[in-house]
């Protein structure tokens, strides 16, 4: 009886991981290679870095009013500073933290030249919402991204 025992309990533990892990992998999948508008001026591209999230940002316009390229001017670091957006990796390190869930991340905002903890949710299929926070996510701002189909915008 004992060994019926062990393969119910295996059996059991096989389907919880199969209930958690499916979900998971679907959300990835959702999320990973696609672009996210972020703000109407942005948008973000999510990748796999390593098993994390991560992710480049390209701007809709891409130049300042004389034509010169946007950089990274605000960066606390000056060898930073003239690095340029487009393409730049500005989130990172995002751990998966159960279906549709992401934690533990970092943002690098260009606009004030500072990084931020950040977690992150598929709230369905076209929709994701980041909380950007220093200390405590109740103290953040809430980015509602969505979804934009390769080819489908003009920037």
């Amino acid at each position: 009886m004992k060994p019926l025992r062990n393969s119910s309990r295996s059996a059991l533990l096989l389907a919880a991981f199969l209930l958690i892990s499916v979900p998971c992998a679907i959300a990835r999948a959702l999320v990973l290679d696609s672009g996210w508008l972020m703000d109407g001026k942005a948008a973000v591209q999510i990748f796999d870095c390593n098993g994390l999230l991560c992710g480049c940002v390209w701007l809709q316009i891409p130049r300042d009013s004389q034509g010169v390229l946007n950089r990274d001017k605000h960066n606390p670091d000056p060898a930073l500073r003239q690095r340029g957006l487009c393409g730049l990796t500005v989130l990172w390190n995002l751990q998966p933290d159960g279906a549709n869930r992401w934690k533990a991340g970092w943002f690098h905002n260009p606009d004030d030249g500072k990084s931020y903890r950040v977690t992150a949710e598929l709230t369905s299929d076209d929709l994701m919402t980041a909380r950007i926070y220093t200390l405590l996510p109740v103290l953040g701002q809430t980015k509602v991204l969505q979804r934009v189909l390769h080819g489908t915008s003009d920037g």
